[in-house]
């Protein structure tokens, strides 16, 4: 006798194609929510790489003033090493931020704190990131260390560090002088004489003379040497220390 199958449903295809798209739905919501879980984590963890690269190692800083001009304009941002100082001695030449706090008490650009306690924030956030200006750091270039004898002028009107007379023409603002005022000093231990590049602008060393210090800065409010302009692009470059500083008798404190 001939056994006739029955037909059975069509229904296996379609069951597990409906399995398929459930689970995808189910995979893709489970992803969805690790990524929602784990966003923060990703967000502090960002941040603190940050606040430590800013902390320890390099940061933007904003130049609101035109007392480093031209090396430095107004709205350049420059990027700052912090770490330079750990493995060599600051030297002369060196473009600086130091922080002017209980130790120079003017500023070379007027600052309005806002009074909203959002618009103070941003501010924070801005100066943070080097898109705004901190009132008390400054920017200045090292001419001399611990021990020399800085002096303007000589017979040329020349700056002089320990008797050798510096070739400013590669970074000195055009048309300005090396100093409108004369002045002879002696950097003491753990102290810098900075000077503007922009010398007619510039409220540096010479013009804090009768400050504690006589116009030098403490070497421990420097922040790090300054040495790139990383915007605007169009002025991007690297700071080097110009080659007048290498004279070799600049350290042995002869006249050539």
């Amino acid at each position: 006798m001939d056994v006739v199958a029955e037909d059975l449903p069509e229904t296996n295809g379609r069951d597990n194609d409906e399995n398929d798209r459930d689970k995808g739905k189910a995979g893709r919501k489970a992803k969805k929510g690790s990524f929602l879980r784990e966003f923060p984590v990703i967000v502090v963890v960002a941040l603190g790489l940050a606040l430590l690269i800013k902390s320890f190692v390099v940061q933007a800083f904003y130049i609101p003033s035109g007392s480093m001009e031209n090396t430095l304009q107004v709205n350049d941002r420059v990027l700052v090493n912090k770490l330079v100082y750990h493995v060599r001695d600051i030297a002369r030449g060196d473009a600086i931020v130091f922080s002017g706090l209980d130790s120079w008490d003017d500023q070379e650009y007027t600052y309005e704190e806002p009074d909203n306690p959002v618009a103070k924030a941003f501010h924070w956030l801005s100066v943070q990131a080097g898109m705004a200006p901190n009132e008390r750091d400054y920017v200045k270039r090292v001419i001399g260390i611990p021990g020399d004898t800085v002096k303007c002028c000589d017979s040329q009107g020349r700056v002089t560090v320990n008797g050798v007379p510096l070739d400013e023409k590669s970074y000195l603002y055009p048309g300005d002088v090396p100093s409108d005022r004369a002045f002879e000093v002696t950097v003491p231990a753990g102290r810098l004489w900075v000077m503007g590049d922009h010398r007619s602008l510039s409220r540096d060393s010479r013009y804090h003379m009768d400050d504690p210090g006589g116009g030098t800065i403490p070497m421990d409010k420097v922040i790090g040497r300054a040495f790139v302009i990383a915007w605007p692009f169009d002025h991007a470059k690297t700071l080097s220390i110009p080659d007048t500083f290498a004279q070799p008798k600049l350290g042995a404190g002869s006249p050539p």
